[in-house]
This record gives C-alpha cells, structure tokens and sequence, in this order.
C-alpha cells in the first residue's frame, strides 16, 4: 500500500507513469479458496431464496385472480337480490293457489287464514306476500287493526 502510494506521489504532475508503478486494473488479490467457496455458496443460497419468492409471488397472483373473481360473482349475486327477479317456480304456483283462494271467499279473505289453507309457515307466506304486491293488497282488519286482511287488487 505504501508502494501505491508512492507510486500516486511519484507519478503527480508527470506525464509518464513511473516504471514501477501498477495500474488498480492490473493489482492482483489473493482470496482463499475456503473464503471463495463461502461467497459462492452464499450467492447460490441468495438466488435460491430469489426464485421461491418469485414462486410465492406467483401463487399471491394467483390467488388474488381467484379472490378478484369471486368477488365479482359475489357483487353480481347480491345485485340480483337486490333487485328480486320475481317470484320463484313454487311461489308462482302458490301465488295463482292464493290469488284462487281469495277469489273464492269474495275477493278479501283474512290472512291467517289464508296461510293456514295453504299450509305455509309465516316466513315463507310473507315471501310470497311479497311477491305478490302488484295483485294483493294487505290491509289492517277493521275490527281488529293486529290482524290483516288480503284483498284482491
């Protein structure tokens, strides 16, 4: 080191580089080969863990795809509830059997009543009430504002 050093004072202000100067490009470093053998492996170590990174980066993007995809299906189905696409197969065949039911006691026709002939339980009269709002009109019984009465429309 003293010699580059020497060689940098000696070769300041000349134009020609001293005889026994060495350029850094031509300086040779000895390395064990142990310490050689330690670096590689550490370099072949750090590319391993590059490409299990990479594999779990494919598998995040992957699984994010799959969760974008079930998001989507999910938004599309709460649309369509949202917007209720009518009465169901059975609730149109229960809604003629309510509408005929009514029909047949004069057009109005309490509504236990009516859930009782058909045999339905209260949630699922209420669904087909539901469906039902452009031909059935519910309104309170007049003796008894708790009860209600189903009128045809």
């Amino acid at each position: 080191m003293i010699e580059v050093a020497n060689a940098s004072i000696n070769t300041f202000g000349t134009s020609s580089p001293k005889a026994d100067f060495v350029p850094p490009s031509e300086q040779l470093v000895t390395v064990p080969v142990s310490l050689l053998q330690a670096l590689q492996d550490e370099v072949q170590s750090l590319q391993d863990i590059v490409v299990l990174q990479g594999e779990k980066i494919a598998a995040l993007e992957r699984t994010q795809d799959i969760q974008a995809d079930n998001q989507l299906i999910q938004l599309r189905l709460i649309a369509d509830l949202r917007k209720g696409h009518g009465p169901q197969p059975m609730q149109k065949d229960r809604s003629v059997i309510l509408r005929a039911l009514i029909a047949d006691n004069g057009g109005k026709m309490l509504s236990s009543e009516a859930r009782k002939t058909m045999h339905l339980d209260r949630a699922s009269f209420s669904r087909l009430l539901a469906t039902m709002k452009d031909d059935i009109e519910v309104k309170p019984y007049h003796l008894n504002k708790s009860w209600k009465v189903l009128v045809l429309r």
